[in-house]
């Protein structure tokens, strides 16, 4: 079985550095393998709890070196919840990759665990007669200190479902439960890896210095 790991994060961190640079990323040093995966991007500043940037991903199996390469960007330009990433903002990035495995039908919206299981909820919308779905990763519940009612609420309204909730509907629901192995890796560790590996620290145009680690500035 894959598990998410450095090299995976590194190449997502390459593959955004090269974007804004007008290059290629550099060819990624894991092997290649079929898994669903996820990227999610926080930016840290001034020491405080990272908050969300970009979070997209797949949750069909695919190749995962086109993958990463794919929702590196996807979710760094194209999460709608949010701008685009600038370039400025990459040396306060922390970048998470996520594999996803154990794909499991749970028997009710309260079959699974918090902190263990990411969840998949399909539903038909009473109000419009649409079929409404959507996803929270294993960590989410976790994060939000969220109790399973709480989490299959939000994410019916994730799901775009702004009618009435009740234990009725909730009942209803179709939920697919799921693990993940997930790697978490700061700009700062990226550069000071990218610097031991190639010898010299990565450059953004349009970033600052930080960290000692010079990059580029279109001042």
């Amino acid at each position: 079985m894959v598990s998410a790991n450095r090299e995976m994060a590194v190449y997502c961190f390459d593959t955004l550095v090269a974007h804004y640079n007008g290059e290629q990323p550099a060819p990624p040093a894991f092997e290649e393998g079929q898994h669903p995966l996820f990227v999610t991007w926080k930016k840290t500043t001034n020491g405080s709890e990272p908050r969300l940037r970009g979070c997209i991903g797949t949750l069909e199996a695919r190749l995962i070196i086109s993958g990463f390469r794919e929702y590196a960007l996807t979710s760094a330009l194209r999460d709608r919840r949010f701008p685009p990433i600038q370039p400025k903002e990459i040396p306060y990035l922390e970048c998470t990759v996520s594999v996803l495995t154990n794909y499991e039908s749970a028997l009710n919206h309260l079959d699974w665990e918090v902190g263990k299981h990411g969840l998949i909820i399909e539903f038909t919308d009473p109000d419009y007669n649409t079929r409404r779905s959507a996803t929270y990763l294993p960590e989410v519940p976790a994060h939000e200190g969220w109790t399973k009612i709480e989490t299959i609420d939000s994410l019916m309204r994730k799901a775009g479902y702004n009618g009435v909730i009740n234990d009725s509907l909730r009942k209803k629901l179709r939920v697919t439960r799921y693990q993940s192995t997930l790697y978490t890796m700061h700009y700062t560790d990226y550069a000071s890896h990218v610097k031991s590996i190639r010898g010299t620290a990565p450059t953004i145009n349009g970033a600052p210095i930080i960290n000692g680690f010079k990059t580029n500035s279109n001042h």
